[in-house]
């Protein structure tokens, strides 16, 4: 999945030339794609386990799952639906709001610094330092020259972060204008859902082009070999889930984290207790 949905470094993206609705290299129907997601849920949690008892001997690597993408798109049911299938003691969750008075008196990824994952840890922001060449883009809240800049820090950022034993996922999660149109009248029919409304949500589907320009611009400066950014279709929530599942799984296979070898006297212990009263 990797090779799939990753967005090639460099190249120009055309967000109109992915249909949100595909399924590329996926299950055949919503049915399979959830035993598969289930099936992924024990060895998902097996290499968390090694990822995080590895680092009580040392090993400083973790992983980082970026969620962007539009509202409704999904990235609270990723965290829901994904994230539950891992230990919540070894998960970093961090949802990034509109930044605070203390965070705007700082440079933009400050705030995104204090809440990287710890060694042994799996960190998952919702939203996160794209926002300020995102949000930041579209209503012109900083000069454009200023803005030119934070891709470039943004991949600099990442680097020393891949160098540093963080294991970077950024996945972009997909979803169409009709799709979303959608997902915002089943909040208004549903009263247990009008928490979730804003009517700013209107308003913002009107900037929607803007939007989707702001996001193709980001996805084509910022996917690296360090840092690269995945394309998940998500219209189809089943296939949104099944996805990041499945990518998050070639990952972790990737680091291979292994149980530390035991540094005290493994038949000594057994003895000793053996020989208890």
């Amino acid at each position: 999945m990797r090779d799939v949905l990753r967005v090639p470094e460099g190249e120009r993206v055309d967000l109109s030339a992915f249909p949100a609705d595909a399924t590329p290299a996926g299950p055949s129907d919503k049915a399979a794609a959830l035993a598969d997601t289930a099936r992924m849920g024990e060895r998902l949690a097996d290499l968390q386990e090694r990822l995080y008892a590895g680092s009580t001997s040392g090993d400083r690597r973790r992983l980082l799952l970026v969620l962007q993408g539009m509202d409704t798109s999904g990235k609270g049911g990723t965290v829901k639906h994904v994230i539950g299938l891992f230990n919540p003691s070894g998960c970093r969750i961090k949802a990034f709001k509109a930044p605070t008075p203390e965070e705007q008196n700082h440079p933009f990824l400050w705030r995104i610094m204090r809440e990287l994952p710890r060694p042994g840890e799996i960190g998952i922001f919702d939203r996160s330092h794209y926002e300020d060449v995102l949000i930041a883009r579209v209503r012109e809240l900083v000069p454009r020259a200023q803005l030119g800049r934070r891709y470039g820090q943004i991949n600099r950022f990442e680097k020393s972060l891949a160098d540093d034993g963080v294991t970077v996922v950024k996945v972009f999660l997909h979803i169409s204008y009709e799709q979303q149109r959608r997902r915002l009248l089943e909040r208004l029919d549903n009263p247990d859902k009008h928490w979730k409304f804003n009517p700013g949500d209107i308003e913002e589907r009107a900037l929607w082009p803007a939007y989707q320009e702001a996001y193709e611009i980001a996805l084509e400066r910022c996917s690296t070999d360090a840092a690269p950014w995945y394309l998940v279709p998500s219209d189809r929530k089943w296939y949104r889930n099944w996805a990041i599942s499945k990518l998050l799984l070639e990952h972790l296979e990737a680091m291979d984290p292994q149980y530390p070898k035991a540094d005290f006297d493994v038949e000594e212990s057994r003895r000793r207790l053996l020989s208890e009263g």
